[in-house]
């Protein structure tokens, strides 16, 4: 496995974990996850570009 698949995957799993339906984080809103799905898509950019 590459380092960028590595990247995604850890990267989903955290942006699962962000997600506001748990109970401890439901007054978070939507900044964690969706600073995280930026991430996500910054990585998957780089790797389709060949960068990682």
């Amino acid at each position: 496995m590459s380092l960028g698949t590595i990247l995604i995957v850890i990267l989903i799993l955290i942006l699962l974990g962000a997600i506001p339906a748990w109970p401890y984080s439901r007054g978070w809103g939507y900044g964690p996850s969706g600073i995280l799905g930026l991430l996500l898509v910054v990585v998957l950019i780089l790797m389709l570009m060949g960068s990682i």
